[in-house]
C-alpha cells in the first residue's frame, strides 16, 4: 500500500515536471514568433509606408520568399500585411530608453545591416500595469482578432489578459468578442456588499459574474415549462443536460458542474434548481435559475428560499455561502438594483441573448456551430476529472 502511494507521488511530479516543461517549450516559441513578426511588422512599415518601396511591394516580397525558402508557411503577402499592423497598433509602447520601463527585448535582425534600421527593441512603459506576460502568451492569430474586432486599447488589454488566463482558442476569443464580455464584466445588479460576509469575497463575485451571457444553445420555448403541470419536467432537464458544456464555457474558469434539476428536499418539501455549480475561487455554490421572460421581483424570493436550503442542508463547514444567479430575457436594471437590496441572501440577476436577438455583424462574428461542439467535445476528453473549465 504505502509502496502504490510512492508510486502515485512519482508520477504525480514527473506528470507535472512534464506539462510544466511542455507549456515552458510551447511559450518560449511563442514569444520567438511574436517578436520576430514585430519585427518584420516594423520593417515592412518603415520601408512601405514612407514611399521606399513602389505599390505591390508586399506582395512581391511574398513571392519571392516563397521561391528563396519552399515549403515556407505563414508568410503570404496578406499575413505579412498581418505583421505590418501588428507593429503599427503596438508601437506607441516603443519610447525612449528609462531605468525604470520594462524592457521586451525582441529577437536580433538577420536581414543585412545597411538595409535595417535598428528597429528590434521594444520597451513597455509601465511594466505593472502593461500585461507583457500575457502579451507574450497568446498566439498570433489571437493577436489578429483582438486588433481586427477591438480598437479600444483597454479593451484589447482585457481580451489579451482572458486569453491567457483562460487559455482561450479563437473560436472562444471570437464568441467572448462578439458577447461583448468587456463592456457586461462586473456590472449585473448584486446586493453581494450587503450580503457576503468579507468585502474581498464581494468583490470577487461582482467580477466573476456578467450582467448578460450569450446562451446560443438554449430552446427558450422550453424553459419555465415545470410550472405548467401538464408537461414532463423532465424535457426541461434532457435540454439542459444537453447544453451544460456550453453554459461551462460560457460562464468561464473555476466553474464545476454539479448538476441541473438538482433536488432540494426539505421539511418534506421538493424543489429543484434549473442548475447548480461549484465555483473554486469564490469556494462556494452557485444557483443559477433560468428564466425565459422579463425579470419579476418573485424569481429573487423563489433563490432565496433555494440559497437557505443550500447553506442549511447542503454547504460545507469550510465553504462559503451558496449564491444565486437569476438568468432572464430581460430585465429594467435600475429596478432591479432597487429590490434586491432587500434580500438577505447574495443574489445577483443577469440577461442572456441568443443568436437570434443579434445583429447580422456579431452572428458572422460567431464560430461556428459544428466547430465548437467539436472542440468541446475535444476538451471533454481531455479532462482529467468532472466537468471543469
Amino acid at each position: 500500500m504505502d509502496e502504490t502511494r510512492n508510486y502515485d507521488e512519482a508520477v504525480e511530479v514527473i506528470k507535472r515536471a512534464i506539462l510544466q516543461s511542455q507549456y515552458d517549450a510551447a511559450r518560449t516559441v511563442n514569444e520567438k514568433q511574436l517578436t520576430l513578426y514585430y519585427g518584420i511588422g516594423k520593417y515592412l512599415s518603415l520601408h512601405s509606408r514612407k514611399g521606399f518601396w513602389g505599390k505591390g511591394a508586399i506582395d512581391e516580397i511574398s513571392e519571392r520568399l516563397d521561391k528563396e525558402l519552399p515549403g515556407l508557411r505563414g508568410f503570404t503577402s496578406r499575413n505579412l500585411r498581418y505583421m505590418r499592423t501588428f507593429y503599427e497598433e503596438w508601437k506607441m509602447l516603443e519610447v525612449s530608453s528609462d531605468s525604470d520601463s520594462h524592457r521586451f527585448e525582441l529577437a536580433e535582425s538577420k536581414m543585412p545591416e545597411v538595409a535595417v534600421t535598428p528597429i528590434w527593441n521594444l520597451q513597455v512603459p509601465n511594466g505593472q500595469s502593461f500585461p507583457i506576460d500575457a502579451f507574450l502568451h497568446i498566439g498570433f492569430t489571437h493577436h489578429r482578432v483582438i486588433l481586427g474586432k477591438v480598437k479600444d486599447f483597454d479593451e484589447r488589454l482585457f481580451y489579451i489578459r482572458r486569453c491567457a488566463s483562460e487559455h482561450f482558442t479563437v473560436d472562444a476569443l471570437k464568441n467572448s468578442i462578439a458577447a461583448d464580455e468587456y463592456h457586461h464584466q462586473g456590472s449585473l445588479p448584486n446586493n453581494f456588499f450587503q450580503t457576503l460576509p468579507a468585502a474581498e469575497q464581494a468583490f470577487r463575485a461582482v467580477n466573476t459574474f456578467k450582467d448578460e451571457y450569450l446562451l446560443d444553445y438554449i430552446n427558450v420555448e422550453e424553459l419555465d415549462v415545470r410550472d405548467k403541470q401538464d408537461v414532463d419536467e423532465r424535457v426541461v432537464e434532457n435540454a439542459i443536460v444537453h447544453n451544460v458544456k456550453n453554459f461551462i464555457l460560457t460562464f468561464g474558469k473555476d466553474f464545476a458542474f454539479i448538476r441541473n434539476q438538482y433536488h432540494l428536499d426539505a421539511f418534506g418539501e421538493d424543489q429543484y434548481i434549473d442548475l447548480l455549480f461549484f465555483n473554486r475561487e469564490l469556494n462556494c455554490l452557485v444557483a443559477v435559475e433560468l428564466k425565459k421572460g422579463k425579470f419579476k421581483t418573485s424569481y429573487l424570493g423563489q433563490l432565496q428560499g433555494y440559497l437557505s436550503v443550500l447553506d442549511g442542508f447542503e454547504r460545507k463547514p469550510h465553504e462559503n455561502p451558496a449564491i444565486g444567479i437569476v438568468l432572464c430575457k430581460d430585465m429594467n436594471k435600475s429596478f432591479v438594483d432597487y429590490v434586491i437590496q432587500d434580500y438577505t441572501k447574495p443574489m445577483g440577476v443577469s440577461t442572456y441573448k441568443t443568436s437570434k436577438d443579434m445583429s447580422e455583424k456579431l452572428r458572422k462574428a460567431l464560430p461556428d456551430v459544428e466547430d465548437l461542439k467539436k472542440l468541446l467535445d475535444a476538451e471533454n476528453e481531455t479532462a482529467t476529472s468532472g466537468t471543469c473549465v
